[in-house]
């Protein structure tokens, strides 16, 4: 919202300087953006007319002007096209100094003196046309000082108003909130009923009454539209950032900025029949006033005739039957529509307007009918016509209604931090225009204006009287509680350490968006059907993750594309699985890592990473718990990982994530050409662990048997080195898997694992006899369970 600070301060003049005002505007809720001066620094510039032009003898585009101050004449060369006997004009005299400390002095242009200088709108920095000479109203005074005549000591200022303050897109709303705030005294605006002058009327039928519940319609016949928009009425509009057109649409506009009730004009001569507020057709065109051609959805209100439709309700009106030069008679319209019906109808149709602006925040539903007697006053004023009587449609049923509400001192108390006076609580809420009543001590009945659309609760009323008492006002009082400390569970690695663990092993967070790329989705998670968002931001971003990844390569793709060969990236965020009401919503933690080993330096080797640093990454998140036993790394598959490198993770028997190489095919399909390998587990699945326990060490020495075992290729080392401990009995204190074999000297089907057993016992030195026993035993084992031989 953007406005005049004058014509704020013809209804409402409270004793502060501007600066004060706007930051008590932006206290209050009601931000200020930007504050711009009406025109730049100028003086010594009055109003002059050109009494005669001759054509300059030395320069084609230049001509001799003679100027009338009122009281002399002067001779000035000037290049404008618009130089012109008879009009009136910013006249800049000797000594007077223009924007950019630019002083007016005697000169000769191509040998012609010139006394003085014309000014365009542009060099007063009263508007950015250089089109020409700015052009005064006839009856400017000559000699007048044009900073007085067009009052430009004055300021535009620029809310940014948050989308529940509606009430404040007008001049009478933002009146209402100063005179509040400073107690000060606003000065009504007169409206009259205009009284019909003639009895025609055009037919209204609304079947659409739920989006518009309140219609009014009035002709106004014999306008003369020749007429110039008065000046104080264009300053107000330009001011406000809104550009005069003709005196039909200003007015309309100027009522929409004054009241905060957008209104229409049409022509009368264009409507066939009478009006009817409807659904649009599917597919109905329209071509609007902007000159764009609009197919029309059967969810969009429309204003039409008997014939077509007219105008796309409260957003934008329709060529054909818009005010031109030639017309003659308006049919004026003033309406309610239903925020919810509005809403987003412009966007949709790729357009914004001052009108759509306001009813999909929301208007005043009792306002129409006082608009329309303003707009129809000011056109008499300024166009002149006769106007009928006015015809409204309402439907009293689907108009919004508010209960009263019931407001305590005791919750005011409570919420606020402070106890407030009565007669100050009445006053803030009937400057507001609440109506207030009292019903016992410490209590009132609230009726809520029909302004006020985003009041509903009793907490509503309390931020009201809080934003005008002053937030910096309110007493400051630090929370007090008795905390004791609580423990914290040794044997449970919370996320804030496993993030400091990956970045110790040298990865860099990301945080990418749960919304990705159906498209995306559906490379990583072929077979699950993806949650759609119904109102998504663009296409790209219009489904839930169910995994971590698609985010993650596409950081990746980011710094590959931008020369960072090597990547190493971690993300801990939720995924979505399911559908609704069933959605399951899981803590993820992922990793996505390409390039070299270790970083570049003389000291480092450029190995690439491969499987087993990933899978030495995972395991050390596993032992921040301690309890890195736990978990299991067994052969698996998954749409998005090699089939030749991809591991499930288990615990227990439940699956805790995946971990592997990512699919050549899905690598080849997002242009990444060099190996990458990812891992994702479940968060809850982690975090548990197992404490420490403390045993004495053993004072004996350590007995170690090597074994060089033959077993079946597709046999996986996990169960071996697992059927071994359940063999080995208890005093084996560690296993260790230190080659793998396979190839020249042992048959192609087979392969050699190389394990090494170590046992100690707590009280006494272990015999040969005893080590041998038991590795017969592993042996037998391992024969009958994997046909398992040792290497010869």
């Amino acid at each position: 919202m953007k406005f005049s600070e004058q014509w704020l301060r013809s209804w409402v003049n409270p004793s502060v300087s501007r600066d004060e005002l706007v930051a008590r505007l932006s206290m209050v809720g009601l931000e200020v953006d930007a504050v711009i001066p009406a025109a730049g620094e100028f003086s010594g510039i009055v109003v002059g007319e050109i009494l005669a032009t001759e054509q300059h003898p030395d320069a084609d585009k230049l001509r001799v002007c003679q100027v009338s101050n009122g009281v002399d004449t002067f001779q000035i060369v000037c290049g404008a096209p618009n130089a012109r006997p008879g009009i009136k004009i910013p006249f800049a005299m000797i000594g007077a100094e223009l924007p950019g400390d630019f002083k007016i002095k005697k000169a000769k242009l191509r040998g012609v003196e010139s006394s003085g200088m014309l000014c365009s709108a542009s060099e007063l920095q009263i508007s950015e046309d250089n089109s020409g000479l700015m052009e005064l109203a006839g009856d400017a005074p000559l000699g007048a000082n044009i900073r007085d005549y067009l009052a430009l000591d004055d300021a535009s200022i620029e809310l940014g108003l948050t989308p529940n303050r509606g009430d404040c897109l007008s001049l009478a709303g933002l009146a209402r909130e100063v005179g509040a705030i400073y107690a000060a005294p606003v000065t009504p605006l007169v409206i009259s009923p205009v009284p019909a002058s003639h009895g025609e009327v055009r037919p209204v039928e609304v079947s659409a009454s739920a989006a518009c519940p309140r219609y009014l319609g009035r002709v106004v016949r014999g306008v003369d539209l020749s007429k110039p928009t008065p000046l104080w009425m264009v300053e107000r509009l330009r001011r406000s950032g809104i550009r005069s057109i003709d005196a039909a649409v200003d007015i309309t506009n100027y009522v929409m900025l004054e009241l905060g009730q957008p209104m229409h004009a049409f022509d009368l001569a264009e409507i066939n029949g009478g009006i009817r507020v409807r659904m649009a057709e599917a597919g109905e065109k329209l071509v609007l006033l902007d000159g764009q051609e609009a197919s029309l959805r059967a969810d969009t209100l429309v204003i039409a005739d008997h014939q077509r439709a007219l105008a796309i309700a409260g957003v934008m009106g329709g060529e054909h039957s818009g005010v031109s030069e030639k017309t003659c008679d308006l049919f004026l319209e003033s309406a309610f529509f239903d925020a919810v019906a509005i809403a987003g109808k412009a966007r949709s149709y790729g357009l914004h307007t001052d009108s759509s602006h306001r009813f999909e925040r929301g208007v005043d539903s009792q306002l129409a009918r006082e608009a329309m007697e303003r707009a129809t006053a000011l056109l008499l004023e300024v166009v002149g016509g006769q106007p009928g009587p006015i015809i409204e449609v309402v439907s009293d049923s689907d108009l919004p209604k508010v209960e009263p509400i019931v407001l305590r001192a005791e919750r005011i108390s409570q919420m606020l931090g402070m106890d407030m006076a009565s007669d100050e609580i009445e006053r803030l809420l009937s400057a507001l225009g609440f109506g207030v009543i009292a019903q016992a001590a410490g209590q009132w009945q609230v009726k809520v204006p029909s302004h006020r659309f985003d009041i509903s609760l009793e907490v509503d009323l309390i931020e009201e009287l809080g934003r005008l008492y002053g937030y910096n006002r309110l007493p400051v009082r630090y929370p007090q509680a008795r905390l004791a400390p609580q423990a914290k569970p040794e044997a449970r690695a919370e996320l804030p350490k496993l993030r400091r663990l990956l970045v110790a092993r040298d990865y860099q967070e990301a945080i990418t968006y749960s919304f990705i790329d159906p498209k995306l989705f559906a490379l990583f998670s072929p077979s699950v059907e993806p949650l759609q968002l119904a109102n998504p931001i663009s296409a790209d971003m219009a489904a839930m993750r169910s995994s971590l990844w698609p985010g993650l390569i596409k950081a990746l793709q980011h710094n590959l594309n931008r020369q960072q060969t090597r990547v190493r990236l971690f993300e801990s965020g939720l995924r979505f699985v399911g559908q609704l009401p069933g959605l399951k919503q899981e803590a993820m933690l992922a990793g996505v890592v390409t390039g070299s080993r270790l970083p570049e330096g003389w000291a480092n080797g450029r190995d690439s990473i491969d499987f087993y640093d990933l899978k030495a990454d995972v395991e050390a998140l596993f032992g921040q718990a301690g309890a890195p036993e736990a978990f299991r790394f067994v052969a698996g598959e998954h749409p998005a990982l090699h089939p030749g490198q991809a591991a499930r993770i288990e615990r227990d028997g439940r699956l805790v994530g995946f971990l592997g190489a990512l699919h050549p095919e899905l690598a080849k399909s997002l242009d990444i050409e060099q190996p990458v390998f990812l891992f994702e587990l479940v968060l809850a699945e982690i975090f548990e662990g197992t404490m420490p326990k403390y045993s004495e060490l053993s004072r004996f020495p350590e007995v170690r048997r090597d074994l060089a075992l033959l077993v079946d290729r597709e046999v996986a080392a996990e169960t071996v080195l697992e059927a071994i401990r359940d063999a080995a009995g208890e005093w084996l204190t560690d296993l260790r898997l230190f080659d793998v074999y396979h190839g020249k000297g042992i048959d192609p089907h087979r392969k050699s694992l190389a394990v090494g057993l170590t046992w100690q016992h707590p009280s006494r030195t272990l015999n040969d006899d005893e080590v041998s026993s038991t590795t017969q035993n592993i042996l037998a084992l391992l024969e009958q369970r994997f046909n398992a031989t040792l290497r010869k």
